[in-house]
Formats: structure tokens, C-alpha cells, sequence
């Protein structure tokens, strides 16, 4: 058996035992009042009935999760802990009405103090229905807050239904493996627009394509050449009409 339907188990068979033993102490109590003070404790039948309302509820949920294990209604998570947060609320009435009797009526805080025999007995009745009220109080509301926080958690792993399933078949501690993964985003290019930069996809293993780098134009230089100086003839210079011939570097002057 898993944990957690054990610890509903034991803790549902605490409350019923514990129950038991308040009704009888509140039993006790009450025939003893009617008979010596023609009355009874409020208190006392306040703990008959949330005893007897336990003793009724309890077993059922205890043996309808055993023959109809997550189909009977009883075993429903939110019905479950509405309940068992309603009987732990009267248990604590229970329990505190029987606390403000006790200060009211036994002086003594010692029950053996009294040399009445049935003075004596009632009040360790008292004190027996208070106890027990308070144990059941506190073991109903740690169980119901356990079951709420790990139904709460369950809900938030995006569990569907997990309250209206059993606490035996509840996962509680089970992740969540049916969320969907988001698929990477992937992008392919069919073309390169104008102006735009193309790159080539990246090989296996880890190794890039790199192209060389070829020039679009080329530019030829051509090789310098020396300008020549040609001197300015006398003739010219003078006024003269004659021509000057020009050799590469030779200068020819006409005569007069």
C-alpha cells in the first residue's frame, strides 16, 4: 500500500477508536447527571452527537474505498476533505465546550481531590471527552490540510480531474510527462533578396563551408612614362616665323 492511503487509512481508524471512547465517556457522564441532577451537560450531548455522527461517516469511507476503490462518491478527493473538515470543526466545538464546563463546575484541576466517588467519576469523564476531542480535532485537520496542499500541488503539474479522484489513486507525486514540448522554430530561405546577405548552412560534425573571397573587378595599371621637356626656340622667342623640328631629346635651331 502506498503512503498516503495508508496514512488515510490509520488516521480515519484513530478518529472511529477515539470516537468510540468519547461517546462512552459522554454516555457516562450524561446517565450521571440525570440521575443525581435530573440534567445534563450540554457538552456531553454535543459529544454524543459528533461521536455518533463519526462513527456512522467514517466506516462507510473506510469500506467503500476497499470494495469500490476511486468509484464510490465517498472516496472523492473534494468530498473527502469537506467532510472531514466538517466532523474536525465540530470536534473542536466539542472539545471547547467541554473545556469551559469543566472550569465552571470542577473547581480542582485534580480530579482526585473530590471525596465524592461520583464527583470524582464525572469529572474524569469531563476531562477524558475533553482530551479526546481535542486529539480528534487535530488529526482530522492535519490529515484534511496534508491531503488539500498535495491535491493543490497535483493541480499544479496540470493534473485533470485530481479532485474528483481517490486519495489512493490520486498522483500526488507523479510529474506531469503528457505536457506538450514547444517544437523548435525553424527557418528556411529559398532566396537571397537584393541587398541582402546569404550564408551557408552549417555542415555536421561541427565544420563551416567558408568561400574565398574573389574580387569583382581588376584593375590593370599601366607603366608610367616620363613626360619630355621641349625648350623654346630663338626664332620664336625673337619674333621669327621659322619652324623648330624636335628630335626626341635633340633641338634643332634655323638659321638666320
Amino acid at each position: 500500500m502506498a503512503v498516503i492511503p495508508l496514512i488515510r487509512l490509520v488516521t480515519l481508524a484513530v478518529v472511529l477508536v477515539f470516537s468510540v471512547i468519547v461517546l462512552g465517556l459522554a454516555s457516562g457522564l450524561t446517565s450521571t447527571t440525570v440521575k443525581y441532577l435530573n440534567g445534563y451537560f450540554e457538552f456531553a450531548a454535543l459529544a454524543i452527537a459528533t461521536a455518533g455522527i463519526t462513527m456512522i461517516t467514517v466506516p462507510i469511507m473506510i469500506a467503500f474505498e476497499f470494495l469500490r476503490p476511486g468509484a464510490a462518491f465517498t472516496s472523492k478527493i473534494a468530498i473527502e476533505i469537506s467532510w472531514l473538515a466538517i466532523l474536525w470543526v465540530l470536534w473542536l466545538a466539542t472539545a471547547a465546550d467541554a473545556s469551559h464546563a469543566a472550569s465552571l463546575t470542577f473547581l480542582s484541576s485534580d480530579c482526585g481531590n473530590y471525596l465524592s466517588d461520583t464527583i470524582e467519576e464525572a469529572c474524569r469523564e469531563t476531562a477524558g471527552v475533553q482530551a479526546f476531542s481535542f486529539l480528534n480535532w487535530i488529526i482530522l485537520m492535519a490529515y484534511t490540510g496534508l491531503i488539500l496542499v498535495l491535491t493543490l500541488i497535483a493541480q499544479s503539474r496540470k493534473h485533470q480531474g485530481v479532485w474528483l479522484g481517490s486519495v489512493a489513486e490520486a498522483p500526488f507525486f507523479t510529474p506531469n510527462n503528457n505536457e506538450s514540448s514547444i517544437p523548435p522554430v525553424t527557418t528556411q530561405t529559398t532566396g537571397t533578396a537584393p541587398g541582402s546577405y546569404s550564408m551557408n548552412p552549417v555542415q555536421q560534425g561541427g565544420t563551416y563551408n567558408v568561400e574565398a573571397y574573389q574580387p569583382q573587378e581588376t584593375y590593370q595599371q599601366q607603366p608610367y612614362q616620363p613626360q619630355q621637356i621641349v625648350p623654346h626656340s630663338t626664332g620664336a622667342s625673337e619674333g621669327g616665323t621659322g619652324p623648330a623640328s624636335l628630335a626626341t631629346g635633340t633641338v634643332h635651331h634655323q638659321g638666320p
